[in-house]
């Protein structure tokens, strides 16, 4: 399928810069974050180191968090490339693309092309989605198979063609081999829910039980788990099935936790800068739910919503698994939004308007709130924050500003193509200025005490600090126990204090990395 650039004049362009600037641009210059990209990372080396491609490994110990799939592909990246973050991260940058390009082609499908540019490049720069499509975990990979499965669910239902059965059968199969029963979970329920409004509970039936889609399902996802359990046992069907699926919903884990209005705020925020259209299509719900499509959508939103505030475990991307439905509908009913008056383009242009104004004075804001940080280790990681905001830092952002305020106010351009051009600024404001500066501070230390204890060849002790990019970079395994004399110990600043005789190899935002002398005391 060709797409006629004139046809449709600058929408293939902001297409592809938005594709470029979300989910590729920076990603090989920023270090990985711990925990979760270090330890997605780290496992896949140990996984070449060890030439198993079973069964992962974190730091020598079996790592039963995630199926397998992401894992390989990381591994394949890692061949071609090297371990480096461009190829750690490529995976979910390529899944992140296709994403998008399945919202475009489902809904130039059902509905039109110029709706299927802006549900896309919609898709591509909401500020959440564009952080996790070059994220090196398994999310982005996840929500393209969910996404997909979902489509291909309403597209049968739609169509009542089998193939679109099998391909919903093949997507969750591959959703389930990224991350578990989320994948199956989602379709399964929202689909219930969907035929039995629509009084078709007896296809849902047999669309559920289809002989040829359950034998894809299993063909795709069944010989890794046979495998794996054959191999693991029954240690990982605690761990995985149990520990991180059933007690994550029943409890927070790791301190992940929160109440059920968690996601109020991460929804507003992970879908800037379209927050105002956001809000505004949710107040349709009595239009939208009058049309399959939207009902269909807005049930599946409403799922992912829910289950997950009310889950134990709350993490900000699990909400991005009903972000697609929402941005398809946003993209739909974005033609009929006209924000002609004043006021209204105010408060069009108001969200990503706030979003540059706090950017701009994060400095004096970490500046004023540096002193009263009760945090001890925080205020050391940010004590030479300062020169990470240069003079091009805050030119961008006040041109930003301005920007947004003339888009309030000017008349002439399409309100359209002026928040799909806000979008791009969002997105490459994040990529090329907010995520170096939070890398700086929180994983340039890190990565630079790895490369260190790389060259020297050193044994190096991990006390009271879970990093495990500092594995990936240094290309060794570390103990993590309580230091002793002749070690050498990465550990925060903080306490150092507790540790005496200690030789400073390398000290910076608060991580230091020390050899220990004859006398070591520790409460």
């Amino acid at each position: 399928m060709t797409i006629n650039p004139r046809a449709h004049g600058l929408l293939p362009y902001l297409l592809l810069a938005a594709i470029a600037l979300s989910f590729f641009y920076n990603i090989y210059a920023v270090p990985l974050f711990d925990v979760d990209e270090g330890a997605f990372s780290e496992a896949t080396r140990e996984m070449l180191v060890r030439g198993d491609f079973i069964s992962t490994y974190l730091n020598g110990v079996p790592r039963y968090d995630k199926p397998i799939l992401i894992y390989w592909l990381q591994a394949a990246s890692v061949t071609l490339f090297g371990i480096n973050e461009f190829a750690l991260r490529l995976p979910s940058a390529l899944a992140a693309t296709a994403w998008v390009m399945v919202i475009f082609f489902f809904v130039k499908t059902l509905r039109d092309t110029k709706s299927a540019f802006y549900a896309a490049i919609m898709m591509a720069t909401a500020l959440e989605i564009s952080v996790m499509g070059k994220t090196a975990t398994a999310d982005a990979l996840l929500n393209l198979w969910i996404t997909s499965s979902m489509l291909a669910g309403y597209l049968f239902f739609h169509t009542r063609r089998q193939k679109y059965l099998y391909w919903m059968f093949f997507f969750i199969g591959l959703g389930f081999l990224t991350k578990g029963p989320v994948a199956v979970m989602i379709p399964l329920v929202v689909s219930f829910l969907f035929f039995a409004i629509k009084r078709e509970f007896k296809l849902w039936l047999r669309a559920v039980f289809n002989p040829n889609g359950l034998l894809i399902f299993l063909a795709v996802a069944m010989p890794w788990y046979v495998a794996q359990y054959l191999k693991e046992g029954d240690a990982f069907i605690q761990g995985f099935f149990f520990k991180h699926n059933i007690d994550r919903f029943q409890g927070a884990m790791e301190q992940h936790g929160g109440n059920v209005f968690y996601y109020v705020p991460v929804l507003l925020l992970g879908l800037l800068p379209y927050t105002t259209v956001l809000l505004s299509t949710l107040m349709r719900v009595k239009t939208i739910i009058k049309d399959d499509l939207g009902l269909f959508l807005l049930l599946w939103f409403g799922f992912v919503f829910v289950f997950f505030s009310l889950s134990g475990t709350k993490l900000p991307h699990y909400v991005v698994y009903g972000f697609a439905p929402l941005i398809i509908l946003m993209a739909l009913r974005l033609p009929d939004m006209r924000f002609t008056a004043v006021p209204a383009k105010v408060g069009l242009f108001l969200p990503p308007l706030l979003f540059f104004v706090a950017l701009l004075f994060l400095p004096n804001i970490i500046g004023y709130a540096l002193p009263r940080i009760p945090d001890e280790f925080m205020r050391a990681a940010l004590a030479d924050y300062a020169g990470l905001f240069t003079p091009a830092y805050q030119i961008f952002f006040a041109a930003a500003i301005a920007l947004m305020v003339y888009f309030m106010f000017e008349a002439r351009l399409e309100n359209t193509r002026k928040l799909l051009l806000s979008g791009l600024v969002t997105v490459f404001a994040v990529s090329h200025f907010l995520i170096p500066i939070v890398a700086e501070v929180q994983q340039a230390p890190i990565k630079e005490a790895a490369l260190i204890a790389k060259q020297h060849d050193y044994a190096v002790v991990m006390w009271r600090l879970s990093m495990p990019s500092f594995n990936l970079y240094s290309e060794r395994l570390v103990e993590k126990r309580e230091p002793r004399a002749g070690d050498i110990v990465l550990t925060k600043s903080i306490y150092l204090a507790t540790l005496k005789h200690t030789e400073i190899i390398y000290q910076k935002n608060g991580i230091v990395l020390a050899r220990i002398g004859a006398e070591v005391s520790t409460p």
